[in-house]
């Protein structure tokens, strides 16, 4: 095991010595020296991670040599000793840059303890930066993959509320868009950053514990606190708050919520006094909130002051050019978590997932991904590991000017061929059409409907949905 390397710079030998001596008994790698001269050489060929510093030495301020050896390695640790120990000298070399101060006469197992005290603290430092980096990098925007129009004007959304600290942001998007990926990267790259995000799922926690879980409560509030409990306002003070889908919450709390807003103040429950909290509130839904609003489900005056700095997260389906991109991420991360070494897809699998409408977005499209991952047996992704609905690839392109029969493409039932008229037509409404008819033939059997169309009943529901079908 790697011993950390102190330097014992004092000009009593006996000093040098005894610390030496205890020292090394600990387990660290000394050198020593009686004068600056030889400090400064040792410096350079010793290479210390610790410097235990006498700031009177014969030749030289102690002073003056912590600043030089800080200008060497400024990540460098430093003890400052002295036989004239007081509060001024103390805060003379605290200022230069000293880690800690101690005065003659000293005990060296406390000399001891405090120099393997301060090399748990960097050692702790290290790991919380690099904790930290970790952090920035998995939030990190780039990591909302895409190069689609849509995807860069989210990318412009984000550094643009981050760099400016917007206090209120509004996430839209259907479930598995990103949402909770944009709030992190907003946060994650903004001034906040080394402040607390805490997030909170307004759906998933009862009504009756929502206030608590939020604002917290004062000992003796209610019969089982026995204790002060701090709420989300007030743990992430100086960071950011997101509040997922904000559009189910009840609108006793949304009337709360707002108060936080326009007075930056709340009160625990059983609290008698309004605490001030500094938070940017990120709030998300996959919800219309204006049609909550017109239901009276949502507060008018909330919606109003979430509605300012609104990002809205495409559904894949509109940004299918994005798939490629999002395929390959994904395949690189799930290598790194799980040790495989998948190199790629084939364009046939590409094809399928390009043609698929993936009603749970970016997020279905990573399941799917991780799941043909640890089923293909070869390095390249095929389209066995993939769902039955995939690997049919229902959406097929009607080249302009072309005729399609039954017979050569089997999209529709009777037979019948179609040319594309010449001023052009819809797609959707097309197959909204054929599975109106399709859904009117079978009687409404859906099973039989999305056989005659050639895909599962799973996409076939869909789209009843999404064309407002559904019976």
């Amino acid at each position: 095991m790697k011993k950390h390397r102190v330097l014992v710079v004092d000009d009593e030998k006996l000093v040098c010595w005894s610390l030496s001596e205890v020292l090394s008994a600990a387990g660290f790698a000394v050198e020593t020296a009686l004068s600056g001269a030889e400090a400064l050489a040792k410096f350079d060929t010793f290479q210390p991670e610790m410097v235990l510093l006498d700031v009177r030495l014969p030749d030289v301020n102690g002073n003056n040599l912590l600043v030089q050896f800080k200008d060497r390695d400024k990540g460098l640790l430093v003890i400052m000793i002295t036989a004239f120990a007081d509060a001024e000298s103390a805060l003379i070399a605290l200022k230069a840059g000293a880690d800690d101060y101690v005065g003659k006469p000293f005990d060296v197992d406390y000399i001891s303890h405090t120099v393997q005290q301060l090399f748990e603290k960097k050692q702790l430092c290290r790991e919380v930066n690099s904790f930290k980096r970790e952090l920035r990098k998995k939030y990190d925007y780039d990591n909302f993959i895409g190069n689609s129009p849509k995807a860069i004007e989210v990318f412009k959304l984000i550094r643009i509320c981050a760099e400016t600290d917007v206090k209120i942001v509004l996430v839209l998007g259907e479930s598995g868009t990103g949402k909770q990926l944009v709030a992190r990267a907003i946060h994650y790259h903004s001034a906040r950053a080394e402040a607390p995000f805490v997030e909170t799922n307004c759906a998933a926690i009862p009504e009756n514990l929502l206030e608590n879980e939020l604002f917290g409560h004062e000992k003796g509030a209610f019969t089982d606190a026995s204790f002060q409990h701090k709420g989300i306002f007030e743990t992430a003070n100086g960071g950011s708050v997101f509040l997922d889908e904000i559009g189910d919450m009840p609108l006793t709390m949304q009337a709360k919520i707002l108060k936080i807003i326009e007075s930056k103040t709340f009160r625990r429950l059983g609290g008698l006094k309004d605490l001030e909290t500094d938070v940017r509130i990120i709030a998300a839904t996959n919800q219309n909130l204006s049609k909550l609003v017109t239901s009276e489900h949502f507060r008018k005056d909330l919606f109003y002051r979430l509605n300012v700095m609104t990002i809205k997260i495409p559904p894949l389906r509109e940004r299918k050019e994005d798939i490629p991109a999002l395929v390959n991420y994904f395949i690189e991360r799930l290598n790194q978590e799980y040790g495989k070494s998948i190199r790629g897809i084939s364009p046939e699998t590409l094809e399928c997932l390009s043609h698929f409408s993936w009603p749970g977005n970016v997020r279905e499209l990573r399941n799917m991904v991780e799941r043909a991952m640890m089923l293909e047996e070869g390095t390249i992704l095929t389209p066995k590991y993939f769902t039955q609905e995939i690997r049919e690839c229902p959406e097929k392109i009607i080249p302009v000017g072309e005729s399609v029969t039954a017979g050569t493409s089997n999209l529709f039932c009777d037979g019948n061929a179609i040319l594309l008229p010449s001023d052009g037509i819809s797609l959707d409404e097309v197959e909204k059409e054929l599975i109106r008819q399709s859904l009117e033939r079978f009687t409404g059997n859906q099973t039989q409907a999305a056989k005659c169309l050639c895909m599962s009943r799973d996409t076939l529901r869909y789209r009843m949905k999404k064309y407002n079908l559904e019976q």
